[in-house]
């Protein structure tokens, strides 16, 4: 036998146990991995840290969904939500805000609810180079303040404070003015003025209590305002009429709702509110 057919006689087993061979085709039973959902909250910068504890609870209690954050100033989350931004859930540090977005028909009215309260403190460097020992002493000659702009809620708060210090009988009628003339800066947002005084660029701030808690606690000195004199801010949550995970909003709401979330809340030094949902 010529030897280039012997060659091709001894291929063709070859060929046609390869041609029998298993394919590597999957079967009905291969699992596929199921897709990663999202859910977006939009929510004020004052909840970063409560917020991102809260998402990893959420996390941990539903395997398969991450949440995204964008945390801002809430006027600035109002102003995305009026300009389209997509998103799942709004939680607002000011009633004014969700109003917004109800406005633009991002959130249907009615459907906000308040889920935690929260108050003004003032806010110093931990070596005090401007000398804060009590209120009437943001009036100083020369001292530098740094204020969130009136259009963010804790600015408003702000103002609202000075215009009650003013009426009561242990400050000046100039206070407010002569307070004013102190701030060198105006912010988007409290973390800003956190940073800023932190870092002794500015003697002194007002935020929230909540943002001169936890790790920021140990960066700054602290001045109480009282009950009479302070603004208590009320958070409004809701979900976003055209959310793509309605379902899913719904179930983040109640567990900030829950006795869980409420304790995270509260460890951060929000005022927990009563049940309204």
């Amino acid at each position: 036998m010529n030897p280039s057919n012997l060659s091709i006689l001894l291929i063709i087993p070859f060929l046609i146990c390869g041609a029998c061979s298993p394919q590597t085709t999957p079967s009905a039973h291969t699992l596929v991995p199921a897709q990663v959902k999202t859910l977006t909250v939009l929510a004020a910068a004052s909840l970063t840290e409560s917020f991102a504890e809260i998402g990893r609870l959420f996390e941990s209690q539903n395997p398969g969904v991450k949440i995204a954050f964008s945390f801002a100033g809430s006027q600035q989350l109002a102003q995305q939500l009026s300009q389209g931004a997509p998103g799942d859930v709004f939680a607002s540090a000011s009633p004014k805000y969700m109003d917004a977005a109800v406005q633009v028909q991002r959130v249907a009215k009615d459907s906000a609810k308040i889920f935690v309260r929260n108050r003004l403190v003032v806010i110093f460097p931990k070596d005090n180079p401007g000398g804060l020992q009590e209120l009437k002493d943001l009036a100083k000659p020369g001292l530098k303040l740094d204020f969130a702009d009136k259009a963010v809620p804790v600015g408003q708060y702000t103002l609202d404070f000075l215009d009650k210090a003013v009426k009561h009988p242990g400050f000046p009628p100039a206070f407010k003015d002569n307070v004013l003339i102190n701030v060198v800066s105006y912010e988007e947002n409290v973390k800003a003025i956190v940073t800023k005084v932190s870092l002794g660029e500015a003697d002194g701030g007002i935020v929230y209590v909540t943002d001169a808690s936890g790790e920021d606690a140990s960066k700054v000195g602290q001045l109480d305002i009282p009950d009479e004199l302070n603004s208590i801010a009320s958070y409004p949550i809701a979900a976003i009429t055209d959310s793509e995970n309605p379902d899913l909003a719904r179930v983040f709401m109640d567990l900030v709702f829950s006795k869980d979330g409420q304790a995270v809340l509260v460890k951060y030094g929000f005022i927990s509110s009563e049940p309204q949902y």
